[in-house]
């Protein structure tokens, strides 16, 4: 009797989005402007160097301070949608945020708070309330280095994307 190995979960090389998540994403960061916006990407765990997305989640950003420069997404939010993937053969697989007027490329505060290196980090540069470019990466946070990955947009245009209105969006100020 032959048994089928499943793929083993790989290191992400790219990250695969259809134009509704990404829109979503953008739109989310155009938004929080000129605040960090954050949130989670969900899909299959990176086979052959591949992240499908099956959905994006919008987190409120709980960062303290300087919101501009940080972000943190709710660890309750992360909690329950781990929790809700559990045993679905889904998981989180990236999380997204803006740099509000600054390149779509990892900071050396996102180097050195990067604790996860098998997600994909999607940065969106925002400047003037218009976002300007994206980018996704794999961090590695001893080697304080970023990796590129190829950001591939396909499939269709009515996935899942969960989005709140602009006002739910933003922190309460």
């Amino acid at each position: 009797m032959s048994r089928s190995k499943a793929p083993r979960p790989s290191i992400p090389r790219s990250l695969v989005l259809t134009p509704h998540q990404l829109a979503a994403i953008v739109y989310h960061a155009e938004d929080a402007y000129p605040d960090e916006a954050c949130g989670l990407i969900v899909g299959k765990r990176p086979v052959r160097g591949r992240c499908v997305a099956s959905r994006v989640v919008v987190s409120a950003n709980l960062a303290t301070g300087d919101a501009r420069h940080r972000f943190e997404v709710d660890p309750a939010l992360r909690l329950r949608l781990e929790r809700e993937l559990r045993g679905s053969g889904e998981a989180v697989i990236g999380h997204y945020h803006s740099h509000p007027d600054h390149p779509a490329a990892p900071s050396a505060r996102d180097l050195a708070e990067a604790y996860e290196p098998e997600l994909a980090w999607l940065i969106v540069a925002v400047e003037a309330g218009k976002a300007r470019a994206c980018g996704a990466f794999r961090l590695e946070r001893e080697a304080k280095r970023a990796h590129a990955l190829a950001l591939e947009l396909a499939g269709d245009t009515k996935s899942t994307a969960k989005a709140r209105p602009r006002q739910s969006a933003r922190k309460a100020k």
